[in-house]
């Protein structure tokens, strides 16, 4: 029975119930259940420090610097499922290659992209300093700039947003979806 009551406050919380049992049970319940977020950036981290230990000579986490965390994103390549293209590879720039190739499955741009935010968080999280977190180094954009740069190329695919054209009239045929209400408006 607790089960359904736990789904009850959490129905009455997404409805904007006032009753204090039911919101303070709630936090209880987010408390005991970490966010998806939350538990990756605690995994992250986890596996960070492991990587540091790792290392020899060990690197205590208060001497890391941005180069340790450039060189943990080139060892997590090795457990990426992104195929990029070599430059000799006769797939090279092509988003969908007809057939199988030998190039290297690495880390995803996105994949650690994000990986850096969550490991950013947890820095400080910590008790690490906003000014000296490895993690917001200049060198770490640099990085995820070229990676970014490098896969987009090799796969063919721009990593630039479109721009939406201008010159489109409001009135246009394909524009009329931006004046219906969104869907869960019913």
């Amino acid at each position: 029975m607790s089960g359904s009551s736990n789904e009850r406050g959490k129905e009455l919380m997404g409805e904007g119930s006032s009753d204090p049992h039911h919101h303070h049970h709630y936090e209880q319940q987010q408390a005991a259940t970490p966010s998806r977020y939350e538990s990756q950036k605690r995994r992250d981290w986890n596996t960070f420090g492991q990587y540091l230990k790792n290392q020899r000579p060990p690197v205590p986490l208060s001497h890391c610097n941005c180069n340790h965390v450039i060189d943990f994103l080139r060892y997590l390549d090795q457990f990426g499922k992104t195929k990029v293209h070599i430059q000799g590879c006769m797939f090279y720039g092509q988003p969908e290659p007809p057939a199988p190739c030998t190039c290297p499955l690495r880390q995803a741009w996105g994949s650690l992209d994000a990986l850096i935010g969550r490991l950013r968080a947890a820095y400080e999280e910590n008790g690490g300093s906003p000014e000296t977190n490895p993690f917001a180094s200049g060198a770490i954009r640099v990085y995820l700039r070229e990676v970014r740069d490098c896969q987009s190329k090799a796969r063919g695919i721009p990593h630039k947003k479109k721009k939406k054209k201008q010159q489109q009239k409001p009135s246009g045929g394909g524009n009329d979806s931006s004046s219906a209400p969104p869907l869960h408006y019913s």
